[in-house]
């Protein structure tokens, strides 16, 4: 479901890059149980017509040990959902209709690259590294790794392939909890498996996939009520419940429609709608533009909730309010993908992904 999704809800095309990046949050310490009991409560978690459960459960316990992600029920039972929702427990999922969704954004990327139609045809009528032409393998792809693996032959084979072609890889995300490779490459310092060749090629294995995945779903710090945010923030990004509450209650103290999105500001040259509908409120907060700004740029951690924007933001919307506003709120974002055929929402994926969270609780008695 994820796929061609994330970073920004639009199609992002990314390149190899080597396991490093930037660190990740840590949760603070804490006891760990021997890994065996993790693992037999995973098995006893999932359902029982999933393949190998015992792999699966080693790869997720590895995954919260080496990350010092408490194992807690609610925390395995989160990522259960998350993985029921994203693949029904296949490493590398089929995803109906790929070779034309393939082709379609390859077109729509030409075309945007003004790369001529008579040179993408006649580079994919080339024959690839396993003998067969890309337009031969492209025909009979069934699953988001191998389309992968095909473009990142196809690139690094053809006459000018990097050059031409390098962000012609239609894929971002994949996996069995569908992770983007951009995150996974941005947060690979301490990935544990040290026979690990890059982290776009872990993203599309069990073990890497669950790795990312698990680190992009707990691995930060937020002090939500119910795991629904989370699972909204797993699909719309870090603080994305957080922030899009702030743009609601930016939006009734200014009467400025904003999009309810969880994106507050914008690193181009054009301030976001949000920056700029929040500066209006600069005599009325007794905060000035740049500082308003320097705030926004806080968003996407923790520390926003402490920033002088934040307190004096709510401060003003419960005075007016007359009563505390909504500090989290479900984003609204209506998912775009070519896969999705019908109307779906950031709040459907994380409805659905809560009510699994809910039966796996209650089959653990929780």
């Amino acid at each position: 479901m994820q796929s061609y999704l994330r970073a920004g809800r639009a199609l992002v095309f990314v390149t190899i890059l080597g396991l490093s990046g930037c660190a990740s949050w840590r949760p603070p310490e804490v006891p760990a149980r021997p890994a065996s009991a993790v693992r037999a409560d995973i098995i006893n978690l999932m359902p029982t017509s999933v393949s190998d459960r015992s792999g699966w459960a080693r790869d997720i316990q590895t995954a919260f040990a080496t990350q010092n992600i408490e194992a807690s029920t609610s925390n395995l039972c989160a990522t259960l959902a998350v993985v029921a929702q994203e693949s029904s427990y296949q490493a590398d999922p089929v995803v109906a209709g790929l070779p034309r969704i393939a082709r379609a954004e390859i077109e729509r990327r030409a075309n945007a690259a003004h790369v001529p139609a008579f040179i993408l045809n006649g580079a994919l009528g080339l024959k690839s590294s396993n003998g067969q032409t890309y337009n031969e393998r492209l025909d009979n792809v069934r699953t988001e790794k191998q389309l992968s693996d095909l473009f990142e032959d196809f690139a690094g084979k053809v006459p000018l392939g990097r050059s031409l072609f390098g962000g012609f890889n239609p894929v971002h995300t994949g996996g069995p909890m569908q992770v983007a490779v951009d995150f996974a490459e941005a947060h690979s310092d301490d990935y544990p498996y040290a026979d690990a060749t890059s982290a776009r090629a872990e993203v599309f294995s069990r073990r890497g996939g669950l790795y990312f995945g698990i680190l992009h779903l707990l691995g930060y710090a937020a002090d939500y009520p119910s795991p629904l945010y989370r699972f909204a923030d797993y699909n719309a990004g870090w603080y994305a419940s957080r922030n899009a509450a702030f743009q609601r209650a930016v939006s009734q103290l200014t009467g400025i429609d904003l999009a309810l999105d969880g994106d507050l500001v914008s690193y181009g040259i054009t301030p976001s709608h949000t920056e700029r509908a929040t500066k209006t409120l600069s005599a009325r907060i007794d905060l000035e533009e740049g500082l308003i700004r320097r705030d926004l740029t806080e968003g996407d951690t923790a520390d926003f909730n402490d920033t002088t924007l934040y307190q004096r933001v709510y401060a003003l919307a419960d005075s007016v309010a007359g009563r505390p506003v909504p500090r989290v709120i479900l984003p609204g974002i209506t998912l775009e993908s070519p896969k999705i055929t019908r109307n779906l929402t950031t709040a459907w994926f994380a409805q659905r992904v809560e009510s699994r969270w809910q039966s796996c609780m209650n089959r653990a008695g929780s």
